[in-house]
């Protein structure tokens, strides 16, 4: 009976280990391993260990995407928006050239919905937030974005505070890797550091 005890208490600290798993880097702030860029514009790691993301001189979309696929996940990471800064986060991606297929947790200059869901080569705009929460975004400084996807269900954060949530019965069928974006256009500069997720 005590051994039984003692291997359902060691199975429990094991199913507890396993639910409590720490978020991982995904970003080692020395070089790109581990994702992949799609496209002519600029991916690079600065001095300061920073992931930069920058306009080439085709001025064109470009994507640096994960090696890994994540279906149900919780990823935070930061963004500094160094120009024009229109970018995102795409999730449960594919892509085929730079033309992606999935779903992009917006980043956007103020005014153009960062935190909203737009769906690419799709049905476009999914969920876009409440006009009173772009004050949440620091343009020009430093933000924390969260995304946690699971199953159907997307909400993402801005600094702590909630922008959406959106439950989709597509988006629970996708899946993919991640990836961050450089919009068309030209003049566009986006700093990324501390990218982190755990898997769900």
């Amino acid at each position: 009976m005590k051994k039984i005890f003692s291997f359902l208490i060691a199975m429990l600290f094991s199913a507890t280990a396993l639910f409590a798993q720490k978020a991982v880097s995904i970003f080692n702030g020395k070089d790109l391993a581990g994702w992949t860029i799609h496209g002519t514009e600029k991916w690079y790691v600065d001095n300061k260990g920073e992931l930069v993301c920058e306009s080439g001189p085709d001025k064109q979309y470009g994507y640096l995407s994960t090696d890994k696929a994540y279906k149900n996940f919780d990823l935070t990471l930061e963004f500094k928006q160094s120009a024009d800064g229109n970018s995102g986060v795409f999730f449960r991606s594919s892509i085929d050239g730079v033309k992606i297929s999935g779903w992009q947790a917006e980043v956007a200059p103020p005014g153009h919905n960062t935190g909203g869901i737009y769906e690419s080569y799709g049905r476009g705009w999914l969920i876009k937030p409440a006009p009173e929460k772009d004050k949440f975004l620091k343009y020009g400084k430093w933000n924390t974005y969260r995304i946690k996807v699971v199953g159907d269900e997307v909400t993402t954060w801005l600094n702590g505070h909630e922008m959406i949530h959106l439950k989709d019965e597509k988006i629970g069928e996708g899946n993919g890797f991640i990836a961050l974006q450089i919009h068309d256009g030209g003049g566009i500069k986006v700093n990324w550091k501390n990218i982190k997720i755990k898997e769900l």
